[in-house]
């Protein structure tokens, strides 16, 4: 029966993807808290999301870290790294070693430190290069968790949301369907009864055209990737002028939730 829960990470975490009514985005973790609330009395549970989207590891860890530290919850959620393995010239066995002095942190404090894995990136155009990195650090997190005794979110086994349907439309981000079935999955992670199968096929779509697929990759780069670049040459980052949504209701997110579904 956990009755507090942390969230820290970037913006899969913050639930980039997944917007509410008000322009704020609610996400897997948010929606997953409301699965944990529901099995505790009424107002009897804590929720806080730390995460700020475009994040690097070290920035998350001076961020956000003392405070879930400090809050010492039942459940700390723990996804970073993914924006570092993202760079070029990084290499994934020294963010792993970084990783892992967070997860020692966070473990002597916590109930439980859930980590999560990198997604598979195959069908993602520029990301697919870096399948093998993002393979070679989720191998680091699965071994990190291993000796801390961390419940693992794997992500890169989740094959529905390989479907292009669970993502938005900037196809680095979760849409909210996506965030939905990562939300039921953390819950299976945990052993808690669902209320829908986070694998469950997706209505068959007609076969795309060659055509059809090539007019949808140039809108993405044009509106999508060319930005992204940008900001990358730039130095500048998604979250500069972000502040994490702290500490939220459950009862308000599933107001958010119904408002637009």
């Amino acid at each position: 029966m956990i009755g507090s829960y942390v969230a820290v990470g970037d913006s899969f975490t913050e639930g980039v993807g997944d917007p509410g009514p008000d322009g704020a985005f609610v996400g897997w973790a948010d929606r997953f808290a409301v699965l944990l609330a529901d099995r505790r009395p009424e107002g009897d549970f804590g929720y806080v999301n730390l995460a700020v989207r475009g994040k690097l590891l070290d920035q998350i860890v001076e961020d956000q870290l003392p405070r879930a530290v400090e809050l010492a919850p039942d459940l700390v959620s723990f996804c970073a790294g993914g924006n570092d393995i993202l760079r070029p010239g990084t290499d994934p066995d020294e963010v792993a070693e970084r990783f892992e002095r967070a997860i020692a942190a966070l473990t002597s404090v916590a109930g439980t430190v859930m980590v999560t894995t990198g997604f598979d990136t195959r069908g993602v155009p520029v990301l697919k290069h870096l399948r093998g990195k993002i393979a070679t650090y989720n191998g680091h997190v699965r071994a990190v968790a291993d000796r801390y005794g961390c419940p693992v979110l794997d992500l890169w086994s989740l094959k529905s949301i390989q479907d292009r349907r669970a993502w938005d439309g900037d196809r680095l981000h979760l849409g909210a369907e996506g965030h939905t079935r990562v939300a039921l999955r953390a819950g299976q992670v945990l052993g808690l009864q669902v209320p829908a199968d986070p694998e469950q096929p997706w209505p068959q779509l007609p076969p795309r055209g060659t055509l059809e697929i090539r007019r949808d990759d140039v809108y993405w780069a044009r509106e999508y990737l060319v930005p992204w670049i940008g900001r990358r040459l730039r130095g500048e980052s998604s979250g500069d002028h972000v502040t994490a949504k702290g500490t939220l209701s459950p009862d308000d997110i599933k107001l958010r939730i119904a408002s637009v579904a």
